[in-house]
């Protein structure tokens, strides 16, 4: 009789989900489910609020990643209003999210990833930021926190709040920069260069030079040939605030380039009963199931995607990063899923010296940093890449704002599918005849917090629309399962 493994709750990522690990007889495994279990209804209760507010509302959809909606649902907010904002302004939204993604990598990378590259063979208790601190020393457990602490002043500064930003508005900002914040981003940024600097030189020490873990990040367990999109500029270089959205085939070949506002000509979305989250997929290739390969439709996105999209990076330390990364895989695009980690430390010297790039720009003090909109309000979308890949805020209107229609996808639901293509080949390659310990479930789990899930962002599905499944357990024995319209015992 077939038997069932469940990790849950899945940790060191953002919301609630579990892994499904479906076993023969003979031990072996048949199937794998990553199942997101929880609903949140930001879609549906956006609707009849004036789209000016929802800048500041969506950044609650999530604790981690509010800068990403903030800025996404703001530019949303130009394109319904037709606005363009100042040179100043512009530029001001870009520093500001340059830091929020220094902010989120710092804390994947340090806080939930690299425990399990560099804690992979401890016990759980030590597979964490304290058990890293003690194993590279304080010095590095401090200089992380100082670093997260400079990308959130950054946008505290701009953003008029360190967590949930308030300064977007439809054509620019609320308040324009004065020149002694200015200053004191300069000397932040020139800090979080040397950190990312750092960052890069421990993971090649502690990771690259170690042949195990080379070999597992370079190795068969964790990769899969997919699609890849992400944001690229006008040279075709990685940028995170703006551009259009560029896709590639498994070989790397360009295959759609397009602008955020046609992502419905590009994008469907399937769905599945045993998930409160969706799975887009490229339009033009279609939805094949849970397969990989140049048939399938299933595309990812994140930092990893994003480097395999572009074309380079547009700053200097950046651009010897990235070009350090394809040579140590010797081919592009790179397939590995566990070279996520990696991917998401060159982001952040990109994201460092693009912020101290723009803060020295003489343009930046400009008190203009709003054109006030002067038409009549209609539809619009807005995309930057989130941390965890491509964000899409699209909104429609009636004449006086008023929201009529949301539709969110966000980073996490395009990699959906990717992901449990990774739990199901990590656990097929891990277990064999029945034989599970913990570290072999955690190495099943690391599939999963490679690809840094925000779970809260990801379910937008409303009570209803989706039935919730009810298990009861009695002694620790499954007694009966409640589903909506289906009695079973």
């Amino acid at each position: 009789m077939a038997r069932k493994i469940s990790i849950y709750p899945n940790t060191r990522l953002e919301g609630h989900g579990k892994v499904e690990i479906i076993l023969d007889d003979a031990g072996n495994v048949i199937d794998v489910y990553f199942q997101v279990i929880e609903f949140r209804g930001f879609e549906k209760f956006c609707e009849g609020r004036y789209v000016e507010e929802l800048p500041r509302i969506t950044p609650k959809i999530c604790g981690v990643c509010p800068g990403a909606h903030h800025m996404a649902s703001t530019k949303a907010c130009d394109a319904v209003y037709g606005a363009s904002p100042p040179p100043a302004a512009r530029m001001l939204r870009e520093i500001y999210y340059n830091a929020h993604m220094a902010h989120s990598h710092i804390l994947h990378f340090f806080a939930l990833g690299a425990p399990d590259l560099l804690l992979m063979d401890e016990g759980a208790a030590k597979r964490n930021l304290f058990g890293l601190v003690e194993k590279l020393g304080k010095e590095v457990g401090a200089a992380v926190v100082d670093a997260r602490g400079y990308a959130q002043r950054i946008q505290e500064i701009i953003g008029g709040h360190p967590i949930y930003p308030v300064t977007g508005l439809p054509g620019g900002l609320a308040k324009p920069l004065l020149p002694e914040e200015r200053a004191e981003i300069v000397e932040l940024a020139r800090a979080l260069v040397t950190f990312s600097q750092k960052s890069l030189e421990i993971f090649a020490r502690a990771v690259l030079q170690n042949r195990q873990l080379a070999a597992l990040i370079a190795g068969d367990l964790y990769r899969h040939e997919t699609y890849y999109a992400g944001l690229v500029d006008e040279k075709k270089r990685v940028n995170f605030y703006e551009g259009r959205i560029r896709v590639v085939d498994p070989e790397g070949r360009e295959v759609a380039l397009f602008e955020g506002q046609d992502y419905l000509q590009e994008i469907a979305e399937h769905v599945e009963p045993w998930s409160y989250i969706k799975f887009p997929y490229l339009k033009k290739i279609g939805w094949q199931g849970f397969n990989d390969g140049p048939a399938s439709g299933i595309y990812r996105v994140n930092a990893l995607a994003r480097l395999n999209v572009a074309e380079g990076m547009a700053t200097p330390l950046a651009q010897e990063a990235y070009e350090r990364f394809f040579a140590f895989f010797g081919r592009k695009p790179v397939h590995h899923t566990l070279a996520y980690h990696w991917a998401r430390l060159v982001e952040l010297m990109y994201a460092s010296e693009r912020i101290l790039e723009l803060a020295q720009d003489p343009e930046i003090t400009d008190p203009h940093v709003r054109a006030v909109p002067d038409r009549l309000p209609a539809e619009g979308v807005g995309v930057v890449e989130a941390p965890r890949g491509t964000l899409y805020h699209h909104y429609v209107t009636d004449k006086k704002g008023i929201v009529q229609k949301v539709n969110l996808i966000v980073a996490t639901v395009q990699n959906n599918a990717a992901i449990n293509l990774a739990v199901k080949k990590a656990a097929q390659g891990l277990i064999k005849n029945g034989a599970v310990d913990e570290k072999v479930l955690n190495m099943v789990e690391m599939a999963v917090r490679a690809y840094d899930p925000c779970l809260a962002c990801a379910s937008h599905m409303l009570p209803g629309r989706v039935p919730l499944e009810v298990l009861i357990y009695q002694g620790g024995k499954l007694r009966q399962r409640i589903l909506p319209g289906v009695k079973t015992a």
